[in-house]
């Protein structure tokens, strides 16, 4: 049974040093599931549904027009914000799907070659929670293979779509060559939690500064994702003067890949970069740099 944790570190959270002095850390995080979603062709008893753009066809027929939407990420969206990366000189985590870089077959060794980190993000889009322990196991290690022959790295890190089981951090701590995982939300940097007697490291996540927002409710305009990603930065960054933190940013190649999305990336880029003591990094990263200067109580 995984247990509830309220306090964390309370009044008292350690005070972090990032490399170089760094006042605040960032975690550009790209998921790439394009290819991996619900799908008829692939069997799934429904299409995918995009809140965006409201679907008007019946579930169990295929919507060519939803589906085109995926497609753009992995068409254009998944190239526009590798250059964007590359521009900038800014390392990122790929939350990868292993079908999806099964299906466009370039865009790991790309992924791979431009300095960006691969984390496991399941087969496709896969709900781990409805699934018994021993399938989950099955699922993850087919992942793990898949993701592996297509990029030629094996990935350290792990985010579950959708939402975790009570055995998924059980089953990626046990696994073997995992570092971490990062299905929580629970905290501004990362922590150690019990699994099996063992400590186990999570980094945690964002679904705030995340492009989602324009298809699940919560932003309309571009604008609004830039007001979210210079806030969230401005008060991580001022409280890092004394007690740095992490900061997130989660974005999909179909959203963020698309040009006006896309354009705030660069805007906000812009803005970091007036700044100081600012550390743009991967999350295995984050991971080694925990382990090293943060190591677990024994």
């Amino acid at each position: 049974m995984t247990e509830r944790d309220f306090i964390g570190y309370g009044k008292t959270p350690p005070v972090v040093r990032w490399p170089n002095g760094a006042q605040i850390a960032i975690s550009v995080v790209v998921n790439y599931e394009e290819g991996s979603e619900y799908s008829l062709l692939d069997g799934d008893s429904t299409h995918e549904v995009n809140n965006e753009v409201p679907s008007p066809v019946p579930s169990n027929q295929r919507d060519l027009a939803n589906e085109s939407f995926f497609e753009y990420g992995s068409r254009v969206g998944v190239w526009r914000i590798l250059k964007i990366l590359d521009e900038y000189s800014i390392p990122a985590s790929f939350f990868s799907c292993a079908l999806a870089l099964e299906r466009n077959p370039t865009v790991g060794p790309a992924i791979v070659s431009a300095g960006h980190e691969v984390v496991g993000h399941g087969n496709r889009w896969e709900e781990y929670y409805l699934l018994g322990k021993e399938d989950e196991k099955l699922a993850i290690e087919t992942a793990v293979k898949s993701i592996t022959a297509s990029t030629g790295v094996r990935p350290v890190g792990w985010y579950t779509r959708y939402a975790p089981s009570e055995n998924t951090r059980e089953l990626i701590a046990s696994h073997g060559g995992f570092l971490y995982d990062s299905n929580s939300y629970s905290d501004d940097i990362p922590y150690y939690v019990d699994v099996d007697n063992n400590p186990w490291l999570v980094i945690p996540y964002s679904l705030e500064v995340n492009d989602t927002r324009f298809w699940r409710g919560g932003m309309n305009r571009p604008s609004d994702f830039l007001e979210t990603l210079i806030n969230t930065f401005d008060v991580l960054y001022e409280e890092g003067a004394e007690n740095p933190k992490l900061m997130n940013i989660g974005l999909h190649c179909r959203i963020a890949g698309r040009p006006s999305r896309a354009a705030i990336l660069k805007q906000f880029f812009d803005y970091v970069k007036t700044k100081n003591n600012v550390w743009f990094t991967r999350r295995d990263q984050i991971a080694d740099w925990w382990l090293k200067e943060f190591p677990p109580e024994k």
